[in-house]
């Protein structure tokens, strides 16, 4: 009974951190907003294309279309099917745990309730908190593996790793080294199953396959906005093991760059490094647990360096359950009861305190890049029928949730066409390819009339008087100066550094404002989270 009673009030506590703050007032941010438009695409008319259109496997917007089917399709109800994901991983946890002993049970599952790295995924639309659930599952179907060989236990084992194929386009690095890791404990007892595993679960990657290589060899600027450093390696620990979460989109490059921060940050990831010791030379199977963690961060930190994808903390999540598992054995592994007590209740303190009285803890944080943003400016603007919006970076079908354009003319300057806009006959591909060499010059002079020309032209001169245009400015993309542009493209090393499309969109920002702001007048101005809305309108005066 007692048993009962402790598991169920970690779950109640689970839920409750997920539930606090669940409604986010700005709405779906980018990477939000595409897993519910890719959910509501119809089946037979263009979900695989929509699917394949962005990073990431099918099987988590097919998850979010079941319960959009059944319950709708608001934003609190999309992210509550991320809360019932965490919910089960709590539990999943504890099941995991168990397989040592009752405690480490309890405290797998306690730690999943108050990680702030997972109830913030679980207030976020996308597909890694059901990762983490099919990776907690993974976990104990290892453990159940070896500790009995059943075929029961490598079925089960077989399906959550082929689940994580089907939902995340690089967890093939994950499950690669499992499977090592499995067939080194057991392929001399029981070669046949281990091969048997090895096969279905590499006839399940062949199915796949296609879907894979189209998604990594298709061409988009998507994942091009950060360079690796060793700083995204420590935020790696602090964003697991402390409520501080750091790494969620792109770092900064030097570790402590928030010294309010350092405590909540090092002392729970300490305590737990040095759990996961305790673990470590306890036994041989932890120490091959830590080596499968420790080789899919390697392979990730590879990635990140030659530029394939940017080293963020939830492309890991894989490894997340293992490394509870071993920080929650360590600690239970812990003789001295007094240590161990307090060491797991000051963890606990320090994680609970800064959820509940931090301002930018898990729970708290804004969507600052929500789409709900400037669609709610928009509409406070009482804009006339045929009036212009002119939305840079993303492209119109980022804000339909939230906004209906057809009342008026729109204009893009998207991440997908700015190659038309900033020099004549220049392809995307070539923009892809070459980008950097073909817009230097453009960035150091700052002489470009074929830019000024095009938006006189399809701006400027579409303007009867008394009309308006709504230009459209997403802050976190486009936040360069003139003269930071000027700066960094003449200095070589720096400007092969910096993303392309930082430069790209902050140039894009300027010019466009400085072009309208000649001939309109300006009538309003608006700033909220990442956005900036400014409306210009043509006065009979004007020019």
């Amino acid at each position: 009974m007692k048993k009962f009673i402790a598991i169920t009030a970690i779950v109640v506590l689970g839920l409750i951190l997920r539930l606090i703050f669940i409604n986010k007032p700005d709405g779906l941010w980018n990477d939000e907003y595409v897993s519910w438009m890719i959910a509501a695409t119809p089946c037979g008319s263009g979900f695989i294309e929509a699917v394949k259109s962005q990073c990431h496997m099918p099987f988590y917007y097919l998850y979010l279309k079941f319960f959009m089917t059944i319950f709708g399709q608001s934003d609190l109800v999309l992210r509550l099917t991320s809360v019932f994901a965490g919910v089960l991983s709590v539990i999943a946890m504890y099941f995991a745990g168990r397989e040592r002993n009752e405690r480490t049970g309890l405290y797998c599952a306690g730690f999943a309730a108050v990680s702030s790295f997972l109830i913030y995924y679980s207030q976020e639309v996308r597909l890694y908190q059901i990762l983490f659930f099919f990776s907690a599952f993974s976990l104990l179907y290892t453990i159940k593996c070896i500790k009995q060989p059943v075929r029961r236990n490598f079925i089960l084992y077989a399906i959550f790793n082929f689940l994580i194929l089907f939902t995340h386009t690089i967890g093939f690095v994950f499950v690669f080294f499992n499977l090592i890791f499995l067939s080194i404990n057991l392929y001399k007892q029981f070669k046949k199953v281990i091969t048997a595993v090895w096969i279905s679960i590499f006839a399940g990657g062949i199915i796949l396959s296609p879907m894979v290589i189209h998604i990594l060899t298709g061409r988009s600027f998507s994942q091009w906005w950060g360079d690796f450093s060793l700083s995204k390696i420590g935020f790696l620990f602090t964003d697991y093991f402390s409520p501080v979460l750091t790494n969620l989109t792109n770092a900064p490059d030097n570790f402590f760059y928030a010294p309010k921060l350092t405590f909540f940050m090092l002392v729970p990831a300490l305590i737990c490094i040095f759990f996961i010791y305790k673990s470590l030379i306890k036994n041989k199977f932890n120490l091959g647990l830590f080596a499968v963690c420790t080789a899919t961060v390697l392979i990730l930190i590879c990635a990140a360096i030659i530029g394939k994808l940017v080293f963020i903390t939830k492309y890991s999540i894989e490894i997340y359950p293992a490394l509870i598992y071993l920080a929650c054995f360590g600690a239970d592994s812990i003789d001295n009861k007094k240590l161990r007590n307090t060491l797991v209740i000051l963890y606990c303190l320090i994680s609970l305190g800064y959820i509940a009285f931090a301002p930018y803890s898990s729970p708290k944080m804004h969507r600052a890049e929500g789409h709900k943003i400037p669609a709610d400016i928009i509409t406070q603007l009482n804009l006339n029928k045929d009036d212009l919006i002119l939305l840079e970076y993303y492209p119109a079908n980022r804000f339909y949730k939230y906004i209906d354009f057809s009342n008026y003319r729109v204009k893009e300057i998207h991440k997908g066409n700015f190659n038309e806009y900033l020099s004549k006959d220049t392809t995307y591909h070539e923009a892809y390819n070459n980008g950097k060499e073909i817009y230097g010059n453009i960035f150091k002079y700052d002489n470009n009339t074929y830019f000024n020309n095009l938006i006189r032209n399809k701006i400027i001169n579409e303007l009867k008087p008394g009309q308006s245009v709504v230009m459209i400015i997403l802050n976190s993309v486009a936040f360069y100066s003139p003269d930071d542009i000027k700066k960094i493209a003449e200095d070589t090393r720096l400007y092969n550094e910096k993303p392309l499309l930082f430069m790209v969109f902050s140039y894009i920002k300027y010019k466009t404002f400085t072009e309208l702001a000649r001939t309109l007048t300006i009538t309003n101005i608006a700033k909220k989270g990442n956005w900036t809305v400014v409306k210009f309108t043509k006065l009979n005066n004007s020019i």
